[in-house]
């Protein structure tokens, strides 16, 4: 879980509006190039993580997991947080993982850290894993809708 956390943490401090997400995108494809992962986007701005099988997980079908790389960016009135070049400041309340005075970008941000952190585990046997980042899909499901056929190999039997 703390890997999952460490990936939320440094996904927040990246602004993510929806139809603003090239930094999270160059993140991330940093991220994969990193992990010896190989990635590619679509006309739309799309990102697809390709993550190899475990060793003799090769010929099982490809899993698909899909998160989107915006946020809901809202904010209290009267905070001067700027969106566009401001990262989130992270608050601990109890055991309750809060941001000052903004939204918390957890609707996706915790996805894309659930499958950052799923993909590095190497002591776990998983398939042919394709991670699919989309992008604004709190304004319009922008990427999501305008996803080509031949952009995946595996199935996507529902996106968010």
């Amino acid at each position: 879980m703390h890997a999952v956390v460490d990936h939320f943490r440094e996904l927040s401090r990246i602004p993510r509006c929806s139809g603003h997400e090239e930094q999270v995108r160059e993140f991330l494809q940093d991220w994969a190039r990193i992990n010896g992962f190989s990635s590619r986007t679509d006309a739309a701005g799309n990102l697809l993580v390709t993550v190899p099988a475990s060793p003799g997980q090769e010929q099982a079908p490809v899993i698909v997991l899909q998160g989107h790389m915006d946020m809901v960016c809202e904010k209290n009135l009267d905070s001067s947080h700027d969106f566009t070049i401001d990262p989130l400041e992270l608050l601990i309340e109890g055991e309750w993982l809060q941001a000052a005075e903004t939204t918390l970008g957890a609707d996706n941000g915790a996805g894309l850290a659930l499958a950052m952190t799923l993909a590095e585990q190497k002591d776990l046997a998983h398939p042919p894993l394709e991670l699919l980042f989309t992008v604004d899909e709190e304004s319009g499901l922008t990427g999501a809708s305008s996803l080509e056929s031949d952009f995946l190999t595996g199935k996507v039997l529902m996106v968010s």
